[in-house]
């Protein structure tokens, strides 16, 4: 089994190679293989250099960080919650982050300047993450209170977004839905270094709650017999998954379904242990929008196609899947 898993870890991340490999050839403009390997040390081509080190890598390296952050965010709350419909979308925590970043691009853009939109949007997360906790607190957060809270504060967050977009004063929506669909267009080493200390801070952090994540697993009475402080760790699960998954929005937008198929793709590879699970569905996400950044940016030339529109056609068909799997339960 061990053996088998190392394969399959192994397996992933030579896709994750190769898939980078290619999202730096394709585009516009074909650049060979080798082209790419050499742009990358300065002694391509000046135009292929040009092209790799200034557009293309930039924009792969926010697709992976960005599909890392939404994976881990969705599988540390899906083991809050136990329940394998929770994510960083359906909790209402990327709800939060676009609702401030709306809000920004609609009412402050004009004052202090759009380089204050990452703040804004990981404000807004934050926010919606602790409305919910709050709402969710009776003694404590269960699972069902914070999968129920959670679903009224997606739809809420929502509901404020349309009506930002609908009454902007500018009557100039086209940024704002590109924002909310997803899209790592535009993206350059200011945004890479902006959400890069995020991602290998808090993954590594992630990491360090396994063991206690996994004996809640079992149930809040067994968890709590064997020493482990079911409260404490769920809150520190959850300002985790926030500071991922709003550090991601807030550069790349709101991708969506990353935070559900991520997790359920790794626990097919590896099982249900977190340890294993966690890394694992990071570099799945990244992955997933990795392919959709480069999917958007190549099948429909000239146009550039939203990841955020590819992984939402897979994730919504999953998630009313999901919903049929689980009817009886």
């Amino acid at each position: 089994m061990n053996k088998r898993r190392w394969i399959s870890g192994c397996t992933l991340f030579a896709c994750l190679v190769i898939a980078a490999l290619a999202s730096a050839c394709l585009g516009d403009t074909f650049i060979s293989p080798g082209n790419v390997l050499r742009s990358l040390t300065g002694a391509g081509p000046e135009a292929d250099a040009m092209i790799v080190q200034k557009l293309r890598l930039p924009r792969l390296l926010i697709a992976m960080l960005a599909g890392a952050s939404l994976a881990a965010a969705g599988t540390l709350l899906q083991a809050v919650a136990r329940n394998p419909m929770a994510s960083p979308e359906i909790l209402g925590i990327t709800g939060g982050a676009s609702a401030a970043a709306v809000a920004f691009l609609t009412y402050g853009v004009g004052v202090i300047g759009i380089r204050w939109l990452p703040v804004s949007a990981l404000a807004g997360a934050a926010a919606a993450a602790f409305v919910l906790y709050v709402f969710a607190w009776k003694k404590g957060v269960t699972p069902f209170r914070l999968i129920l809270i959670g679903v009224g504060m997606s739809s809420l967050m929502s509901a404020a977004t349309t009506m930002m977009i609908v009454f902007n004063p500018r009557n100039d929506a086209g940024q704002a839905y590109t924002w909310l669909t997803g899209s790592v267009y535009g993206a350059n080493w200011q945004h890479v270094l902006l959400l890069l200390p995020w991602t290998v801070l808090l993954l590594p952090l992630s990491m360090l709650l396994r063991r206690h994540v996994n004996i809640s697993q079992l149930g809040d009475d067994i968890a709590t017999s064997s020493g482990s402080r079911v409260q404490l760790t769920r809150l520190l699960q959850i300002l985790l998954s926030v500071a991922l998954a709003g550090s991601a929005v807030s550069v790349a937008g709101a991708i969506g379904f990353v935070g559900l198929l991520a997790p359920h793709m790794a626990r097919k590879i590896v099982g249900a242990d977190f340890g294993r699970v966690l890394p694992v569905s990071a570099l799945l996400g990244a992955l997933i929008v990795m392919l959709a950044d480069l999917a958007g940016r190549t099948l429909f030339l000239p146009l550039d196609v939203p990841a955020g529109v590819f992984t939402a056609a897979i994730g919504a068909p999953f998630f009313i899947y999901l919903l049929y799997a689980g009817r009886n339960q």
